[in-house]
C-alpha cells in the first residue's frame, strides 16, 4: 500500500460524512415539509448515522479541534424551524439525563433542541473536512467519534426514542 492509499478515508468514513451532510440538508429543509414527512426522514436517517458513527475507527487521535462554523443565529433558526414543524410534539419526557435520578418531577426535553445540537455537530464536521487534508480529515473524524461516545450518541438515541413514539403514535 502506498502512502497515498494509506491516507485515504475508508468507505465507512466517507459514508459517515455523506450521511451527516444528508442530515444537514434534511434539517435545512425541515420547514419545507409537514411533520409526518420530517419525522419519517429523521427516523430513517438517524439510525444509519448512529451505526456508521459506531463503526468509525479511533486510529487517528490527536489534539485536533473542530473549528465551529455554525453561528448562533443559524443554530437558533434551525431550532425554531424544527420547533414549528414539530409543534405540539416537540416536547417529550427525558429519562436518560443525569439530573433525572435526583428529580421528583419529570424532566422535559425538546426534539428541536436535540436535533439542532446534532445539526451543530454535523454542520461543523462537514465544513471542517471539506477542505482538510486526508490526515486532518482522519483526525477530525477521530474527534467526532470521541464526541459521539461522550455526548452526541446519547442525544441521538434520546431523540430517536421520542421520534419513534411520534412516528408510530405509540
Amino acid at each position: 500500500m502506498t502512502d497515498n492509499e494509506s491516507n485515504r478515508l475508508s468507505p465507512n468514513e466517507l459514508a459517515f460524512i455523506a450521511l451527516t451532510n444528508e442530515y444537514c440538508q434534511a434539517i435545512e429543509t425541515a420547514f419545507d415539509h409537514d411533520r409526518n414527512h420530517f419525522v419519517s426522514a429523521m427516523v430513517k436517517l438517524l439510525p444509519r448515522i448512529y451505526i456508521t458513527a459506531n463503526d468509525l475507527s479511533m486510529n487517528a487521535m490527536t489534539e485536533s479541534y473542530i473549528e465551529p462554523s455554525l453561528r448562533e443565529t443559524q443554530y437558533e433558526q434551525v431550532r425554531n424551524a424544527i420547533a414549528q414543524v414539530m409543534a405540539d410534539e416537540d416536547v417529550y419526557l427525558e429519562v436518560f439525563l443525569d439530573n433525572m435520578k435526583y428529580s421528583d418531577t419529570p424532566i422535559s426535553a425538546t426534539v428541536s433542541e436535540n436535533l439542532a445540537d446534532l445539526y451543530q455537530e454535523f454542520y461543523n464536521l462537514v465544513h471542517a473536512v471539506q477542505y482538510a487534508s486526508s490526515d486532518d480529515q482522519s483526525d477530525i473524524l477521530g474527534l467526532c467519534y470521541e464526541n459521539f461516545t461522550d455526548y452526541w450518541g446519547q442525544t441521538l438515541c434520546n431523540v430517536m426514542r421520542a421520534l419513534h413514539t411520534i412516528y408510530y403514535n405509540v
